[in-house]
């Protein structure tokens, strides 16, 4: 059989011999999308543990990923104050054989949604917040997150010190205990142990909510000492 009729029956053994091993031999690895799977993995991991929701919602490599054949080791290298969200760039290590390959840049927009007091209506400067004004929801973490109210109980029973819009977040600072005492008003100081209990006038020279500690004056003495707010009318000394 000469050459000629010996290469039809080549061609479909070739064709056959495709079909049965598709990629194997021929493809090369999907760079890009390791490196996608890396720092996606990066991100979830430097946020494990923080109770938030995370989504990358934007990845871009600068230039092209020409890297040889074989296995590829990524270490990602990110600023040490990053918290984990919002748009930051990172740098991708491409390791072979502990080698260094290429230092790929990698600009990132990471979304983080935590649970985060809302407001339902508006509540005005000076006004007691209560459960029917606010609500928990998934929102969006902002620069200030740290500062983001995060249970109902931080906010409920307190005092609005400015005036807070309809559907917003709450920040701590824009809350504070209602002072129990008052600055100027006369009050009980008691000082207790296991055996023992004194109590006498005082005048408060700062206010305070439950708990925390003003200055008073004893009324008999005229001596001011530090006390711990107890109730609207009582202060306590350490004894």
């Amino acid at each position: 059989m000469n050459m000629k009729r010996l290469m039809p029956h080549i061609v479909i053994l070739f064709l056959a011999l495709m079909a049965l091993y598709p990629c194997q031999a021929f493809s090369a690895p999907d760079r890009e999308q390791e490196v996608r799977e890396a720092v996606t993995a990066f991100v979830k991991s430097r946020t494990s543990g923080m109770g938030w929701d995370v989504r990358v919602r934007r990845l871009n490599i600068s230039g092209a990923l020409k890297l040889p054949e074989g296995k590829i080791d990524y270490e990602i290298v990110a600023p040490q104050q990053w918290e984990g969200w919002g748009n930051i760039s990172v740098a991708v290590l491409a390791r072979q054989n502990d080698k260094v390959l290429r230092n790929i840049s990698v600009r990132l927009d990471v979304e983080a949604l935590a649970d985060t007091v809302v407001t339902l209506q508006q509540i005005n400067y000076g006004e007691l917040i209560s459960a029917a004004d606010v609500v928990l929801q998934k929102r969006e973490i902002t620069y200030n997150s740290h500062l983001a109210a995060r249970t109902i109980d931080e906010v409920v029973g307190k005092k609005s010190r400015t005036t807070l819009r309809a559907n917003q977040p709450v920040r701590a600072d824009q809350v504070e205990r209602v002072p129990l005492i008052k600055s100027g008003q006369i009050v009980t100081i008691i000082a207790e142990n296991e055996v023992l209990k004194i109590s006498v006038s005082g005048k408060a020279r700062s206010s305070g909510a439950e708990g925390d500690m003003i200055r008073v004056q004893n009324l008999t003495s005229l001596k001011e000492i530090s006390a711990r707010v107890i109730d609207a009318s009582t202060v306590q000394v350490a004894f």
